[in-house]
């Protein structure tokens, strides 16, 4: 950073509640740049939150928000961590800074830059403490060992006090800036009087150590240095893992924004044309967007012509030619052309930025399931610290020693440590997860399997999901192989995806040296003195041949060599499983739906061909997000699979989604799972895994239950010392771990193969 330049978390700092200078001095700050007013007159800011540790804390945010006078609605994104915030009356931003500092947590007005800076910061932290755990918990089991070994065999009790005191100076600062995570995230639960995961584990932590320093002073046989510290890394490396996934899905959803035209080149009345930022362009100002250009707004085709890239609203990857009259979006892509559009619509009122405003409301409302453990979790920690607790005041009653009654009520913690339960879902996860790679399934949410085992609905995209993602020649058979060779090399000369397609028709084809593409026609080239075109019907004088109705689906790209004459058939094919899945689907009892941006005409083939009755087309992103909700409305769980960046925001709304690998970045960020290769039969395993995962998640949750029945008693009686209660919990974790690996075998590669 720059010498003198302060930090967005140098101006708004709140770790007192207040800006950073003191409150004689410190000034007033003016966020009234940050508001913004919604379509519906409400005002509306964005925060973003620092200190989001686990799913609990978005009731808790939430709450704390909406207590406020005014507030209308407050939604937290669990993922983003970032917090919209509405207002009924006048704003009050600074109300609500006071309040999440009041509970623990630092905010900030809400930028791209801002949160990534957060977390990195957070990763950073993160990993320093994993790293400190990992070193302190490899030389304190080279100590640990020594002590083991020596108290069946010969070790006197001044070495075996020096290697306890020596664990205890690696193991007290390590824990102390290790568990910083688990420190605070129980503090801010104490705080305000509930209870998380991280209590027990961190009350589990304290005690440990505390009872091995008592130990240790009084030369005891046995310290737990060793358990605190191993649980302290094993439950960091799971929090780095999660953590450095829910920021890569972060950056990559933020891919959304390099859609985003810079710049426009808006003319004035005298026709003379300016370069003006985007921000500067108003509704009515007359733009001149090229060819390899972003459209920067709204607007209406006023003159010209050009093959406009739209995926963004319709989804297809095909281009569609746009002259005087038509509609055209912020971020779409010109391919060729010149198009002069009157601007309609500016910066928070463009389609693009409608997108951006579906896709963090449907991820919000997605965070709002709560997962298998976490349900687990609220039940688990309170029986935890009462039974604990029971423990110790019924030996002191008994007429224990404080000393005697301690010990018991730390075996107690210990043996009841959360650590099985940590374990019971993500185990399952990395195991089941390994399955389906194999079978060309990757995982980008880890509560991606107890959502998908629910679904009852499978909703389809058509274009790149269905069907392949690239187009390509269907019916090359209709030229010879003099004209096959001249159209292959006519193609290779252009960019355009359907001269792409043709040129793929003919491997190893080169581009004519003289080739001249005619922008918004095609390309032509003299071949043995004989002029021969492709592209349009238009351009090569085809437009008076017959078409077919078996080409509605289809787009259409005209070949002539001097008076012979051609129409080029360029469509995107089924996968060649889909029929198959979809038989294997309703097998498994999934509704099948087809929800496109493509044209009825092209969508109902495909629908026909598929068995699938229910579909829909011309679908924009509003449309696909509100079938889900009917659908949702309906009783449905709805697994979603799309892969165009129309798709983001309804992959987002979903119950659960998938997306192929070929998707866009934005698309890929949005989805539960991504799966490989050009067949359909990984949704298949991965709807059969998901089920059988969810299966050994309950069984894992029901192994720590009947593990602590039998446990607890015996260390409430004070049969288990806190070495054994340690031993017994590392059994327990082993148990919860074997269970796991049952999930081999449910193969994915067999289910996607049957």
């Amino acid at each position: 950073m720059t010498t003198g330049q302060a930090s967005i978390g140098d101006v708004f700092d709140l770790s007192a509640g207040a800006p950073a200078a003191s409150s004689a001095t410190a000034p007033a700050h003016d966020l009234s740049l940050y508001l913004r007013q919604e379509a519906d007159g409400r005002m509306a800011m964005d925060f973003a939150i620092e200190g989001i540790d686990c799913a609990a804390c978005i009731d808790e945010i939430e709450d704390a928000v909406e207590g406020l006078p005014g507030i209308a609605e407050a939604r937290l994104n669990y993922t983003s961590h970032r917090l919209a915030v509405a207002w009924r009356a006048a704003a009050d931003p600074a109300a609500v800074f006071a309040a999440l500092t009041g509970i623990g947590y630092k905010a900030y007005p809400f930028g791209a830059d801002t949160a990534e800076q957060i977390e990195r910061n957070i990763a950073r932290h993160l990993l320093r403490c994993l790293a400190v755990a990992g070193f302190a918990a490899m030389n304190i089991m080279l100590l640990s060992v020594s002590v083991w070994s020596g108290n069946v065999s010969d070790i006197d009790p001044e070495t075996r006090d020096l290697f306890h005191w020596l664990s205890a100076l690696i193991a007290l600062p390590a824990c102390a800036y290790a568990g910083q995570p688990f420190f605070h995230s129980a503090l801010r639960a104490l705080r305000n009087r509930a209870l998380n995961m991280d209590v027990p584990i961190t009350l589990g932590v304290m005690l440990a150590l505390g009872v091995s320093v008592y130990e240790t002073l009084h030369h005891a046989e046995h310290a737990y240095f060793d358990s605190a510290v191993m649980l302290l890394f094993f439950l960091l490396t799971g929090r780095y893992l999660d953590h450095a996934m829910r920021r890569k899905t972060r950056i990559e959803a933020s891919n959304l924004a390099a859609l985003k035209a810079e710049t426009a080149n808006r003319l004035d009345a005298a026709g003379g044309i300016t370069l003006v930022p985007a921000a500067a362009v108003k509704p009515g100002d007359l733009l001149l967007v090229r060819a390899g250009e972003r459209v920067p707004v709204d607007g209406f085709v006023v003159s010209g012509r050009a093959a406009v890239d739209e995926s963004l609203v319709t989804g297809e990857t095909l281009p569609r030619d746009a002259a005087a009259g038509a509609t055209v979006h912020a971020g779409a892509l010109i391919h060729y052309g010149v198009l002069y559009l009157r601007t309609t619509a500016v910066g928070e009122d463009t389609f693009l930025v409608e997108v951006e405003r579906l896709l963090e409301r449907a991820s919000t409302e997605r965070n709002r399931y709560v997962r298998l453990a976490d349900r687990a979790a609220r039940l688990y920690a309170p029986m935890v610290h009462a039974t604990a607790l029971l423990s110790l005041v019924g030996w002191l009653l008994a007429g224990a020693s404080l000393h005697h009654a301690v010990l018991i009520a730390v075996a107690v913690l210990i043996i009841t440590c959360p650590c099985a339960l940590a374990l019971a879902v993500p185990a399952v996860q990395v195991v089941a997860s390994g399955t389906l790679m194999r079978a060309g399934v990757l995982i980008n949410a880890g509560d991606a399997f107890e959502r998908l085992a629910e679904i009852d609905t499978v909703v389809f995209d058509k274009t790149g999901t269905l069907t392949t993602p690239e187009p390509h020649l269907a019916n090359a058979d209709v030229l010879s192989p003099a004209q096959l060779e001249i159209a292959g090399r006519l193609a290779a000369g252009s960019t355009h995806p359907l001269a792409c397609a043709v040129a793929a028709a003919v491997p190893g084809a080169t581009p004519y040296p003289e080739t001249r593409e005619v922008a918004g026609s095609g390309v032509e080239v003299e071949v043995d003195g004989v002029l021969a075109r492709l592209g349009s019907p238009e351009f090569c004088g085809c437009h008076d041949l017959p078409v077919e109705d078996a080409v509605a689906d289809a787009s259409l790209v005209a070949l002539r060599v001097g008076e012979e004459r051609a129409l080029l058939v360029v469509r995107q094919t089924l996968r060649t499983d889909a029929v198959e899945v979809m038989r294997r689907l309703r097998v498994m009892g999934k509704s099948l739906v087809i929800v496109s941006g493509d044209r009825p005409a092209a969508v109902m083939p495909v629908a026909e061909v598929l068995g699938i009755a229910e579909w829909q087309g011309e679908a924009t992103p509003a449309d696909k997000i509100a079938t889900l909700e009917r659908l949702t409305a309906r009783g449905r769980r709805v697994l979603m699979v799309g892969d165009g960046i129309n798709d983001a925001p309804s992959l987002a709304a979903a119950h659960v989604s998938m997306s192929p690998i070929a998707a866009a970045d934005v698309t890929r960020a949005q989805a539960d799972l991504v799966f490989l290769g050009d067949r359909l039969a990984p949704v298949v395993a991965a709807i059969a895994v998901a089920a059988s995962a969810r299966q050994l998640m309950r069984e894992n949750l029901i192994i720590a239950v009947i593990y602590n029945l039998f446990a607890v008693p015996l260390a409430i009686a004070g049969f288990v010392t806190p070495l054994v209660a340690a031993v017994a919990m590392s059994g327990s974790s082993v148990i919860v771990t074997l269970n796991a690996l049952r999930a081999r075998l449910h193969s994915a590669e067999r289910e996607a193969n049957a």
